[in-house]
């Protein structure tokens, strides 16, 4: 059945990736009504109804759902393969696709990347800026980045960075003549600068340790962010205080323009990682870029 059925599973995966005949014919180079054709041929050979088609839309039925979590891991892995064995492996050539919050793509990334960019100029490396928790392996990105203790236990993780030291920091303008803050909760009296979680909308709760004892302080102020970087602006220009990772504010310390507060109940947090997964086999442009992020301690 698959020696006769290969190239209608192949626009099988095409459809079911698309979501749309006009989309995965333009795709495929072919018309509209030949992928109709086709996929309705498959249907009837295989005895399987595998979409849902509506006037409007096109869906994988449950049929259709299981034989793409079947099929379309294997075709990745030979197209994968097949790459690998064209590949010249005298010059690192290629392509890596990365997902990263800004600040770990800031911070962690891009002074390492643009390094790596002049040794080997034949690598293209795209770094996709989402603060929210991404299925890597759906949005076919080659890894992700994620602090330690959010990555998935069926992925291999590299640490690229130390732990990280979150910090209550302000500029010593705002704290001139307003009490110091010496426990958590004196935050409510003070303006807070939020950080709003793409993942799920709501606002981050600042998190504390002390003494082996947890807590979290859902904080108040004018300004709410998505990202740390408008955070940081925020706090520079005087607005109150933030909940930053170290190395975003130390040399503003250093400096001076920055002040901390409550370090003492300043949680340490595991370094970033970059995560993919286990199953795939990767190119050598991407293990060369994965040897120069890794992190020795």
């Amino acid at each position: 059945m698959l020696k006769e059925n290969i190239n209608e599973f192949l626009l099988f995966i095409a459809l079911a990736q698309e979501g749309s005949f006009t989309k995965a014919a333009a795709k495929l180079g072919m018309s509209q009504s030949a992928l109709s054709h086709a996929i309705k041929a498959l249907e009837e050979r295989i005895k399987l109804r595998l979409f849902n088609r509506t006037t409007r839309s096109v869906s994988l039925s449950d049929a259709g759902e299981r034989l793409l979590t079947i099929i379309e891991p294997r075709f990745t892995e030979i197209e994968d393969e097949l790459q690998l064995l064209n590949e010249d492996y005298h010059k690192a050539a290629g392509n890596i696709r990365l997902s990263s919050s800004d600040y770990a793509a800031q911070y962690i990334i891009w002074p390492v990347v643009k390094q790596f960019a002049k040794e080997y100029p034949d690598i293209k490396v795209e770094i996709n800026v989402e603060n929210k928790l991404t299925d890597i392996v759906t949005e076919r990105y080659d890894a992700g980045v994620r602090f330690g203790d959010q990555v998935a236990k069926d992925m291999i993780a590299v640490r690229i960075s130390p732990d990280i030291r979150f910090l209550i920091v302000c500029t010593p303008a705002y704290l001139e003549g307003k009490s110091e803050p010496l426990i958590p909760d004196d935050l409510l009296k003070h303006q807070c600068i939020n950080m709003r979680l793409n993942s799920n909308g709501g606002m981050y709760a600042w998190e504390f340790e002390r003494d082996g004892k947890s807590s979290k302080l859902r904080v108040h102020g004018q300004f709410a962010f998505n990202s740390p970087n408008q955070v940081l602006d925020a706090t520079l220009d005087n607005f109150g205080f933030a909940y930053l990772p170290d190395t975003m504010v130390n040399k503003y310390l250093e400096a001076g323009q920055l002040v901390s507060v409550l370090k003492e109940w300043s949680p340490l947090t595991p370094g970033l990682h970059l995560y993919y997964p286990s199953r795939r086999q990767h190119k050598l442009a991407f293990m060369l870029l994965l040897k120069a992020l890794h992190y020795k301690c």
